[in-house]
């Protein structure tokens, strides 16, 4: 049973919890002032048991992890409580005790592997320092166990591996090398901290695949922090809802997900997009309002100002944590009305919040944008590489086009040819409204570059930091030469369009949360009236109540104004609601593409099969999953025939590895790029039941 927050656990830590918090206290000093960033929180992780912390960032869930290591910044302390891993009180550790009990009872993993390992080291050295440290092992001893550790996360040719730098390895496998010396020592507890966020689905499939063995193995415990609902649904016995600082609901993962106590998890529940939600069925729900500032709640609930169930009971005093019992054990919510949650107004951030999106206008008699034969070959040290080949792809005005696929499947290198920003190969051709675009962007018109806009994945590196946002966008209008008399008034619709206050305007980017960022970067990207807005993964890095605020107002942005998207992202929920089509890439071909609906019902190229049953919503389809072998080749080692041939479940054999597929069609507007015939191509997705995985994916959700 767990140590809920706000209860009196004993004095005495049992032995068997990997992690017990009593009552943890921890404020940041800021300036003059001390702000309280976790407040009365109290939990226990059982040996071999999984408990995911859920929460919008700035909730705290990375200040509770990087607190039960004591690893917090310089301006950080625990104000108040207790934190023993393995039994062990952290806060009364000294210097060597404290090091040693990092090297050996607690591990960490981060959600960007690039940046954990050293990029001046090979893997080698980094993996034996563990069982040298660990172990006391030298030489080949050492180079011995590390290579055993990586062959176990299933690196294949593990010395080959040692050999490599960081960034010669893909984000999959520098996530197993981290993996596999976060448990070299066989930690009593793992923490993972979104370790699977910026993965395509494929490889967050197969590393929470492997984190479940490890664990199973070994018996870690591990606690899973993560904005997926979906990941924290599948991976987790147990999870803590973490809002302000405070644990609001803890319980059973199927209980508290399917049955939630506390309207902020339902409110939560409500934002994630299901597969099979559209645009065209209405908007997403979001969380209204803004997390409050840290310290900034007192003697009242810390979600009363968003929540729409609140009465003035709720302002009057801060709840208790009330417990009750659960089909596997007790439950918390920390609520008056707990009975109430599911009860909850439904809300929706848009300028239409109760109207579906309209469908796109008829189709005009040219489209937006067309491409045929678009290539793009490098050089790199005297070998040619196609990142992109023979794409031929079509965009009507108002339309979406959801762009998927994993990392190196030439997403990125196509919308850089787009946007003029690499050059085509010769013989490609892209047609703007009907007339050819130049290859580069300094070659094109000023109407051209207005109509071709960007918004990239992460606003934060994106913007200017020292500047305003003012400043920011007022600046792009100069640059699309806006007259100086409209300016002003063009900043002001677009800051009204996203929804930025005045005193937004005045902001810098680092006072802004990354939801705002985001709003501002779409305004620029919207300040000379594009026709075409690239979204290169805009989504990805936000919690699922802004991601669902971002999604509406691009889906309302397109309704008023009937600009088109070329919409790159990982997640094929996301793609699902915003896109009217989707194209599939692999190795830089178009493998499959037609209006959503159809390719995401079937028939499906095998590789759109496997990307959609990689899916971490659909917990149902994980025991038929179908699992890819072996990474992407490089495109400097293409395979003959089908480029998909070595990986494919359903290879045929000698035409497969021989002859490049044609691309047959599976129906109105849906082709697929294979040689198996279109009849026999639902097999697999009628065995695997994905058709009915559409309809049935929405149970985190539905009963709320």
């Amino acid at each position: 049973m767990s140590a809920a927050s706000g209860t009196a656990p004993s004095t005495a830590a049992s032995p068997v919890d990997a992690l017990r918090i009593e009552h943890l206290e921890v404020v940041y000093r800021v300036g003059h002032r001390e702000r309280r960033v976790v407040t009365d929180l109290s939990l226990a992780i059982r040996p071999g048991e999984s408990y995911g912390l859920v929460g919008e960032s700035g909730c705290g869930k990375s200040t509770v992890a990087l607190a039960a290591i004591r690893y917090l910044a310089r301006n950080g302390r625990v104000n108040a409580g207790r934190i023993l891993v393995d039994g062990r009180d952290l806060m009364r550790l000294k210097g060597g005790e404290l090091r040693n009990l990092r090297a050996r009872s607690v591990s960490m993993v981060y959600q960007d592997p690039a940046r954990a390992l050293n990029p001046t080291l090979r893997i080698g050295p980094q993996m034996t320092e563990v069982f040298e440290v660990t172990e006391g092992l030298k030489g080949a001893a050492a180079r011995e166990r590390a290579a055993e550790m990586l062959a176990r996360v299933q690196i294949p040719g593990p010395g080959r591996v040692m050999n490599n730098y960081p960034h010669e390895l893909s984000g999959g496998m520098q996530q197993r090398v981290i993996i596999a010396m976060a448990l070299s020592a066989n930690p009593a507890l793992l923490i993972l901290d979104e370790p699977t966020t910026g993965l395509d689905a494929t490889v967050e499939a197969e590393v929470l695949d492997l984190i479940e063995r490890l664990r199973a193995e070994l018996r870690t415990s591990v606690l899973f922090i993560s904005h997926s609902l979906a990941v924290i649904g599948r991976m987790c016995d147990r999870i803590g809802v973490l809002y302000a600082g405070e644990l609001v609901e803890e319980g059973a993962a199927d209980e508290t997900l399917s049955d939630p106590r506390h309207p902020y998890t339902v409110a939560l529940l409500r934002c994630v997009p299901r597969l099979g939600q559209s645009k065209n069925l209405g908007r997403l729900e979001t969380i209204p309002g803004f997390l409050p500032t840290p310290g900034s709640v007192q003697g009242q609930c810390v979600f009363v100002d968003r929540c729409g169930n609140a009465t003035d009971r709720c302002r009057a005093g801060a709840p208790p944590p009330a417990m009750q019992p659960g089909r596997l054990g007790q439950r918390l919510a920390r609520c008056f009305y707990p009975e109430r949650a599911l009860a909850l107004p439904h809300h929706a951030d848009s300028l239409a919040p109760a109207a579906p999106s309209p469908p796109p206008p008829p189709r005009a008699a040219t489209p937006l944008l067309r491409t045929q034969n678009l290539s793009k070959t490098y050089q790199v040290a005297g070998r040619e590489f196609q990142a992109v080949h023979e794409v031929a792809i079509e965009l009507w005005p108002g339309e979406t086009l959801g762009l998927v696929g994993e990392s190196g499947s030439g997403k990125s290198s196509l919308a850089k040819l787009l946007l003029g920003l690499s050059t085509p190969d010769a013989g490609s051709a892209i047609e703007l409204s009907g007339q050819p675009l130049n290859a580069t962007s300094g070659q094109r018109t000023q109407a051209q570059r207005k109509a071709l806009q960007i918004v990239f994945q992460n606003p934060g590196l994106a913007l200017n930091r020292s500047q305003t946002v003012r400043r920011l966008i007022l600046r792009s209008l100069r640059l699309l030469k806006l007259p100086r008399v409209r300016r002003e008034a063009r900043l002001r619709e677009l800051a009204a369009s996203v929804r930025l206050t005045e005193r937004h305007l005045s902001d810098r980017p680092r006072q802004l949360s990354g939801g705002l960022q985001q709003r501002v970067s779409i305004a620029r990207a919207f300040a000379g009236g594009p026709s075409l807005v690239v979204c290169d993964e805009p989504t990805s890095a936000l919690d699922v109540s802004v991601q669902a605020a971002i999604l509406n107002l691009l889906a309302d942005l397109q309704a008023f104004s009937q600009v088109s998207y070329l919409f790159i992202s990982h997640d094929l929920n996301v793609i699902h609601y915003l896109a009217d089509r989707v194209a599939v890439l692999y190795l830089g071909r178009v493998v499959e593409i037609g209006p959503t609906a159809q390719v995401f019902a079937g028939p499906h190229h095998p590789y759109t099969e496997a990307l959609l049953s990689a899916n971490p919503a659909a917990p149902a389809a994980v025991a038929g999953r179908v699992r890819l072998q072996g990474e992407i080749p490089s495109a400097l080692n293409l395979p003959t025939g089908c480029v998909f041939q070595t990986r494919c479940p359903r290879k045929l054999g000698r035409v497969c590895e021989e002859s490049e597929p044609p691309l047959i069609q599976a129906g109105p507007d849906h082709a697929i790029r294979c040689h198996i015939p279109v009849a026999e191509l639902p097999r697999a997705a009628d065995l695997m039941g994905i058709a009915a995985l559409m309809s049935n994916s929405n149970n985190l959700s539905e009963n709320s």
